[in-house]
């Protein structure tokens, strides 16, 4: 059997309840981004620009979507002879009766025999529902270099945030002495991103006594890692200093949608040739902005039309802002409608909801974004 170097694996089968109606019928991983993108595009599109041939896509929660649309590797250019993507699903199998997985170690052991088939060197370990752009190859480098057993990619955090997120403390030469989980009161500010890899011999044998183990909650950051940790093994933290954002809540989403208009964020540029996030090809006419429509600060994505007044916004495909309707600091999804007279303010609207005529949506005032994934009736 030939050997590959490096083979990812995409955790993509969160519930990401945290997003309320937008994931009911979508896996978090397939909801939109961007205008014409999904959060998956991101992962996968790192893979095929880091020469990550080999890539498995373990899917669970309203999976339908996201497998159709993940089993077109060609659209990451992962669909040649030697490279492929592929939707991994749970199976039940005869000697363990497993239909879901039990956790994030657990996602991987179950997949064992399918990275067996292709023998790695290496293994990366991905989230599926991040937006950054990431050069595996460079964090594989490092983690050879520096002869590690594991290496976890780290971003360094304000200490107030720090307790919501994986802490690990290391020492002068980067090497992982401690990690905390959501600690209270975190000792460092570099919070994992959930980005890993492994030796994968070493990562293999210790799977399968985790799924030996009745009191492990079979997941990386809860076992696998403190066990590597506890047995000295030779754990370095990579960091990562580009843009990065768990887009876990409805103020996350919109936040990395409205990031897109700040110029200074210039390591979220999607019209970056020399490392392109890909996705479908869209078919929809270029986007249309009408005589007497005032733009300003807008993402226009191809098929969006607008007639009206728009400001510091987002929009995406086939959004379509009337005359005499204003939509400021807001994100429309794709097919949204904002009729005649309608307001739009500091809101999130999704997919193919319809604002009616003179009704007032969001506030400047309000602290949260507001989310709108129901059609809103116009004003009497």
């Amino acid at each position: 059997m030939k050997q590959i170097s490096m083979l990812a694996m995409i955790l993509a089968g969160g519930r990401g309840s945290r997003l309320k109606e937008l994931t009911n019928k979508v896996a978090k991983p397939a909801v939109s981004y961007g205008g014409k993108y999904r959060i998956i595009d991101f992962p996968l599109s790192n893979c095929a620009n880091s020469g990550v041939d080999i890539v498995g896509v373990l899917t669970q929660y309203e999976s339908v979507l996201l497998n159709s649309y993940v089993a077109a590797g060609g659209r990451w250019g992962l669909d040649t002879r030697d490279s492929g993507v592929f939707v991994l699903t749970p199976r039940e199998k005869a000697e363990q009766g497993l239909d879901v997985y039990r956790g994030t170690a657990d996602a991987i052991s179950q997949n064992i025999d399918f990275i067996d088939q292709y023998n790695p060197e290496y293994l990366l370990v991905l989230s599926g529902d991040h937006i950054y752009k990431m050069n595996y190859d460079k964090m594989l480098d490092e983690h050879k270099r520096q002869n590690a057993d594991a290496t976890i990619a780290v971003l360094s955090v304000p200490l107030k945030e720090a307790s919501r997120f994986g802490i690990m403390n290391t020492d002068e030469h980067g090497r992982i002495v401690e990690f905390e989980e959501k600690p209270e009161h975190p000792k460092s500010t570099l919070a994992s991103m959930g980005i890993y890899i492994f030796n994968w011999k070493l990562l293999r044998k210790m799977l399968v006594a985790d799924m030996k183990d009745s009191e492990s909650e079979h997941d990386f950051g809860k076992n696998i890692i403190p066990q590597m940790l506890a047995d000295g093994k030779n754990l370095i933290a990579y960091q990562f200093k580009g843009y990065w954002k768990d887009v876990g809540t409805i103020d996350s989403l919109w936040e990395a949608n409205m990031d897109l208009l700040d110029e200074k964020k210039k390591d979220l540029n999607l019209d970056d040739r020399t490392w392109r996030i890909y996705s479908a090809d869209v078919s929809a006419p270029p986007a249309f902005v009408g005589t007497n429509a005032e733009v300003e600060k807008v993402y226009l994505t191809q098929g969006s039309r607008v007639e009206g007044n728009v400001k510091n916004s987002v929009l995406f495909t086939d959004a379509f802002v009337a005359e005499g309707a204003t939509v400021t600091d807001s994100v429309l999804m794709p097919r949204v409608t904002v009729e005649e007279g309608a307001t739009v303010t500091r809101a999130l609207v999704a997919d193919g909801v319809k604002i009616g005529k003179g009704a007032k949506v969001g506030s400047a005032d309000s602290e949260n974004i507001l989310l709108v994934s129901k059609n809103v009736k116009g004003a009497e």
